[in-house]
């Protein structure tokens, strides 16, 4: 039985060599929503640096017909002639330095990549007439930690501890500005995309737990959990891409839907780390950790989104529970290493397979 026809999702938005440009695709959510945008009949231009793991996923999938760019979005001048001449209507803007650790270490670096970067690129999209849409992807960490037992909601209130979710925070506020400011009459539809905790096959940065887990595996070694405790909102990268990119749907047909959108796991998918490591360990026995003794840098002990509004006026909901997240994530590790194959394109069609059973409207 074939598979739903990948160019027909979002109601075919993004068909017919629509011209979109992904900032940060070179990174892991980046590379992944590159590979969607083409299997959707997109031309893609990418604007990022160059991978900064080995292995990377973005040099993996080998998608040639991506426009591979490298610029830096701290160097306005670039950004400029880039947008100018990829000519792009759609932006998903996804570069950032991502890690809570390396904000600590780096906090000029991230500011400086996070909220003036932003800037480059929103001052950019002033002076390029044929950008329709921005859909800029923050974060589940750039609401004011509380106690919040069901879940922040897009009206909770902006804050931050460490200098990376405070720079999202940031990132939130400066989007709100220049759409109110510059893009309110007649300019490019702006929205905000919060969503978070994100695994899946191919991500081997630094300080995240998947990766760490499947770095100390391959090598026989067990992993050092700082936070065992710590309740995050686990959800595989297909999840909030599919938000993203019905997100730019809906922007490109004139939907009402500007501003911010929370794009949140299954209810079943917000769990302690020890609680995930333990799921994956039965997909994966190899996997070791043991709890890291001594002082930490500061992490939220508990995040939960509720991404109510996004079901309701999006027709977006997160398709793969807990299980099948860790599975198809074990999975891609799994074949990577002990078959050097690359499971990627196989779970996106799984994945739009599942959403098309389960009845949601831009899988139809």
């Amino acid at each position: 039985m074939e598979g739903v026809a990948l160019n027909q999702l979002f109601s075919g938005a993004y068909a017919g060599r629509r011209r979109v440009l992904v900032t940060g695709h070179t990174g892991f959510k980046g590379s992944w929503l590159c590979m969607w945008l083409t299997a959707l009949g997109a031309d893609v231009t990418g604007l990022a640096l160059a991978p900064d793991t080995e292995p990377s996923h973005w040099p993996l999938l080998g998608l040639n017909e991506v426009d591979d760019l490298r610029v830096d979005l701290r160097d306005a001048e670039a950004v400029r002639q880039t947008l100018l001449a990829a000519a792009p209507e759609v932006i998903f803007h996804l570069a950032a330095q991502p890690l809570v650790r390396r904000s600590y270490r780096e906090p000029v670096n991230t500011f400086d990549t996070n909220v003036m970067g932003l800037i480059n690129l929103l001052e950019a999209v002033r002076v390029t007439p044929s950008v329709r849409v921005v859909v800029n992807a923050t974060t589940d960490k750039v609401y004011l930690e509380q106690a919040t037992v069901a879940g922040y909601r897009e009206d909770h209130p902006l804050g931050g501890h460490d200098p990376y979710s405070t720079s999202k925070a940031c990132a939130e506020l400066v989007t709100e500005c220049y759409r109110k400011s510059f893009f309110d009459d007649g300019g490019p539809r702006v929205a905000t995309a919060r969503a978070g905790n994100v695994i899946g096959g191919g991500d081997w940065s630094q300080d995240r737990l998947v990766p760490d887990l499947v770095r100390a595996a391959s090598s026989g070694s067990a992993l050092q959990i700082r936070y065992p405790d710590a309740v995050r909102p686990w959800q595989h990268v297909l999840d909030p891409l599919a938000g993203y990119l019905r997100l730019g749907e809906r922007l490109l047909a004139g939907d009402a839907v500007e501003g911010p959108w929370n794009f949140g796991p299954a209810a079943d998918a917000t769990l302690p780390v020890h609680a995930l490591v333990s799921l994956m360990q039965s997909h994966w026995p190899q996997l070791r950790s043991e709890q890291q003794e001594g002082p930490h840098p500061h992490e939220a002990a508990m995040l939960r989104l509720d991404a109510s509004r996004a079901a309701q006026h999006l027709g977006w909901r997160p398709v793969w529970d807990a299980q099948t997240t860790l599975q198809s994530t074990i999975q891609w590790y799994r074949n990577y290493y002990e078959r050097g194959q690359l499971r990627s394109r196989a779970d996106l069609q799984a994945y739009v397979d599942a959403a098309h059973l389960s009845g949601l409207e831009w899988a139809a």
